[in-house]
């Protein structure tokens, strides 16, 4: 477990900077909605402190997302924040979409950024699945890794389907594990999963994809 403190700021006592992410570094985007809470913390508990960026789009209200993020923080061995916007993605950094707004990636003068949007909900959500996943399928391409939760509906189905389509390996949380099989269920039945797992073996198939053991 981790004993860092419980902070949702970059880590200043630490006395360096996070290591950007170069354009051509590995990215994983993750989206869940229904159950995705307890779904999120058990992914990223199985995550590395060394990891690729992580950009997450939970869906909940925006007066819980910053406490959410600290409380992954506090838990998770990479480091939890809520995206502000403008960030440069870092290894060992994941990044929690506010609940006021979308979470998008974008490409900046030396790496990748966070980008946040107050344009229309999609899906009947913002932050939503798609929106983050679009970004990914458009600019990351190959380079993704996008993973599907537990939650009611259909948000994510499409954008995974363009990110698989992109060139990106996704993968799905099996119906047994999931509290709402709805946004994986809707991904996998246009073809967009290309590998369905069980929650808790999740995080070990994305980090073969990286070529790393879970430990």
């Amino acid at each position: 477990m981790n004993s860092r403190p419980n902070l949702v700021e970059p880590d200043a006592a630490a006395g360096k900077s996070p290591r950007p992410v170069a354009s051509g570094g590995r990215i994983i985007f993750v989206g869940a909605s229904t159950g995705g809470t307890e779904a999120v913390k058990t992914f990223l508990q199985g995550i590395p402190p060394d990891c690729p960026p992580i950009l997450v789009v939970q869906h909940m209200p925006e007066s819980f997302t910053a406490s959410f993020a600290a409380r992954l923080n506090s838990l998770c061995q990479p480091r939890v924040i809520e995206a502000q916007g403008g960030e440069s993605l870092a290894a060992g950094t994941v990044y929690i979409a506010p609940g006021h707004s979308h979470l998008r990636v974008k490409r900046g003068a030396s790496g990748y950024l966070t980008e946040l949007l107050k344009t229309p909900p999609v899906n009947r959500h913002r932050p939503s699945v798609d929106v983050l996943f679009d970004s990914a399928a458009e600019l990351v391409g190959r380079n993704a890794i996008g993973v599907i939760l537990t939650g009611m509906g259909k948000d994510g189905a499409c954008g995974l389907l363009r990110m698989r389509t992109a060139g990106a390996r996704t993968f799905g949380q099996d119906e047994a594990s999931c509290v709402v099989y709805g946004m994986p269920r809707e991904a996998a039945m246009i073809g967009a999963v290309e590998e369905v797992a069980a929650l808790d073996a999740l995080s070990r198939r994305v980090l073969s994809i990286l070529g790393r053991g879970a430990g």
